[in-house]
């Protein structure tokens, strides 16, 4: 009901001006999913609310239910703001595009923790100065097949989804939702060996050791996720490089 107050963590997806000093959030939030938000006076010299509401901040707020779709911003705390990813053009690509396959695709207000967590970890690993490999494509791609498994769409990878053949899997079935083998190949594309060992292979390890491929095997990688995304979940998201 309206009056309500909401205490919650959540990370900025993007925010957007608004009117002459209002920013519009659209934030991740741990406990509560999706939730639009207004900052009202967040543009003005002297906000209290400093530069915190940019994307890719991870804060602790306090929000006021009033009588429109969006919260009021009334208290904000930064948890974390990952600066070195700011200072970085390939990290702050990923960055974004990552918070917006997050928008896309996660769309619910009912709280979904592990694709929070998700977030989280890939948008520490693009700032940790330790892990150089973490704006590459291997790990943008891993963090898609994690995020379309925790969203409930991850595709079917250890038999053909026509038959339920092991063996001989040569292609990959968007509307169908998973690999196929040699015998129901129709309306399927090519999926390599090395394209099928990535995905398994990034499903089952950290994002921080995603495996290597090559630049064709991540090309049908990256189509496999997208056409599983568009038939089974109505997404579209962008192109991941």
């Amino acid at each position: 009901m309206p009056g309500n107050t909401v205490k919650t963590e959540a990370i900025v997806l993007r925010s957007i001006r608004y009117g002459e000093a209002d920013r519009i959030l659209h934030l991740y939030s741990k406990s509560q999913g999706r939730l639009g938000a207004i900052a009202k006076g967040a543009r003005k010299p002297k906000s209290r609310f400093g530069g915190r509401l940019e994307p890719f901040f991870r804060l602790d707020l306090i929000l006021h239910e009033g009588r429109s779709d969006l919260l009021t911003v009334t208290n904000v705390a930064t948890v974390e703001g990952y600066p070195r990813l700011r200072s970085s053009g390939p990290a702050l690509t990923a960055g974004a595009r990552a918070c917006d396959a997050v928008l896309r695709l996660l769309d619910s207000a009912e709280p979904n923790p592990p694709a929070y967590n998700l977030l989280c970890r890939y948008l520490a690993l693009l700032d940790d100065p330790e892990q150089p490999r973490a704006a590459e494509l291997e790990v943008a791609l891993a963090f898609r097949l994690k995020l379309a498994l925790v969203a409930g769409f991850t595709p079917e990878l250890a038999s053909c989804t026509s038959c339920g053949e092991a063996e001989h899997l040569v292609g990959f079935s968007g509307a169908a939702g998973g690999v196929v083998c040699a015998s129901c190949d129709a309306g399927s594309f090519e999926l390599t060996e090395g394209a099928h060992a990535f995905m398994v292979e990034a499903l089952a390890k950290p994002l921080s050791e995603a495996p290597a491929a090559d630049p064709r095997a991540l090309r049908q990688v990256e189509r496999a996720v997208g056409e599983t995304l568009e038939h089974h979940a109505h997404v579209q998201l962008r192109a991941a490089a």
